[in-house]
């Protein structure tokens, strides 16, 4: 494990160093987090049937989108992994005594967490000071602060293990274009980025509700505006760790599988 953790450090410490790049994403997300709020808002003043979830309540999911967005993306690559097994050099990585699973594992979530700790704080402090209804704002309650925390946690550690099977799909595809676009625009739509799962229609939330997808983004950010009660949220926090079960070990027995058909060839 002290491998692990000194990698996770080491690249935890060289994405914060990368300031000038988390501003210009600061940048960009207020323009997409402003953008769907007004969409949003033209659509709840065009309809006078009550929704699942308030415009208060969607403008602070919306927030949390943008600054966390780094946790939640499935279109985040690592272009050395990708290099790695598109050129060959994956044999390198063969040498290293470690499991190669958690090797990238602990690197990918490193570069996840270096990422959304520049952009988050900034953009909730910013989002906080704009006029109401606007503005981000406090949970109801602390219980919501406590399990949001740890569904955000969790959620980050299962998009990271769904972001493991891209990477590993690569071994038999030898694509990095078509493994991100199929993951990315599947687990976006299935997760409530394109559309909120409280805003689709009943059978359509029942699919998305099977995937794990949701639960890396939807369901912390539901928690916190209070739109997931606390029986709930425990439950749907379980299956977090069920599904991140699942991933890892499916993952890992899927890693080891492609190992055995490599083959490297060079002089």
């Amino acid at each position: 494990m002290r491998a692990y953790y000194s990698l996770f450090k080491m690249r935890l410490l060289k994405g914060l160093q990368y300031k000038t790049a988390a501003l210009a994403g600061v940048s960009t997300q207020f323009f997409w987090g402003f953008m769907y709020i007004m969409i949003y808002q033209a659509f709840y003043r065009s309809t006078s049937s009550p929704q699942p979830i308030s415009l208060r309540q969607l403008i602070q999911v919306l927030w949390l989108q943008q600054s966390f967005l780094v946790f939640i993306m499935l279109w985040f690559r690592d272009r050395e992994l990708i290099d790695h097994i598109t050129s060959g050099s994956i044999s390198y990585e063969l040498c290293r005594p470690t499991d190669i699973y958690s090797f990238w594992y602990a690197k990918i979530l490193a570069q996840r967490l270096s990422g959304a700790m520049l952009r988050c704080l900034p953009i909730l402090l910013i989002a906080f000071l704009l006029p109401y209804p606007y503005n981000f704002s406090f949970p109801p309650s602390i219980s919501s602060f406590v399990l949001f925390f740890i569904a955000l946690t969790l959620g980050l550690v299962l998009i990271v293990a769904i972001s493991m099977l891209i990477y590993i799909s690569m071994f038999y595809t030898m694509s990095p274009t078509g493994s991100l676009l199929m993951f990315s625009v599947l687990g976006e739509f299935l997760s409530g980025l394109l559309i909120p799962v409280p805003l689709m229609p009943d059978f359509l939330r029942k699919i998305v509700y099977v995937f794990p997808f949701r639960y890396a983004s939807d369901l912390p950010f539901r928690i916190y505006v209070g739109n997931i009660g606390f029986k709930e949220a425990i439950i749907s926090i379980g299956v977090q760790i069920l599904w991140i079960s699942i991933l890892i070990i499916g993952g890992k027995l899927w890693m080891n599988k492609a190992l055995k058909r490599i083959i490297v060839q060079g002089g």
